[in-house]
């Protein structure tokens, strides 16, 4: 696994083979950032990175320069290595080892991006929860963006909130975003 872009662009980095993780392609990965380098300056944005595994897409908003980032992940082991990884490179990452659906249901924390890369063996109804859970509980910034990784045999477009999804080989990011009439309503 490598850091695509940014001050860290090109280290390497070996996650321990017994992790119970999938990582984000470096095509898919790079695909990613590009559209959210059309977004964002990462140095102003908020990052929520859930079911972080090895740490790969948190590294690389840290590599650009994103200084709030916190990743979620259940297994101690995974959260062991972002730990380790990011006091290395010396990276604003904050973990915090939890099942991320109790994680959604109690945050108090808002973000620019939240982005949840669970296991694509999810049911439909376990993808569907996570964007429910995001809105239930207002965890976007006014500007954010939510972002679910998951392959093409899922189908989250008809839910409320989803905007576009982008499609790289087997990899599907679904985006969804605070409608306008959402805003005014809270005003």
């Amino acid at each position: 696994m490598r850091i695509i872009s940014g001050q860290y662009k090109g280290r390497r980095i070996t996650p321990p083979k017994k992790l119970p993780v999938r990582p984000t392609t470096d095509l898919a990965k790079e695909a990613f950032f590009n559209i959210l380098n059309n977004l964002y300056y990462f140095d102003e944005i908020s990052v929520i990175d859930l079911f972080s595994g090895t740490g790969s897409i948190s590294y690389e908003f840290a590599s650009r320069g994103t200084e709030q980032i916190t990743a979620v992940d259940q297994n101690f082991g995974c959260i062991k290595f972002i730990n380790e990884t990011s006091e290395a490179f010396d990276m604003p990452i904050a973990t915090i080892k939890s099942d991320v659906f109790k994680f959604l249901e109690s945050s108090k924390t808002k973000a620019t991006v939240i982005f949840a890369d669970p296991p694509y063996g999810f049911t439909q109804e376990q993808f569907e929860t996570i964007p429910n859970l995001v809105f239930q509980n207002n965890l976007l910034e006014e500007d954010g963006v939510l972002i679910v990784e998951h392959s093409k045999e899922t189908d989250l477009s008809s839910m409320e909130h989803y905007a576009y999804s982008k499609n790289y080989g087997g990899c599907v990011f679904s985006f969804f975003e605070i409608e306008a009439e959402d805003l005014s309503e809270e005003e």
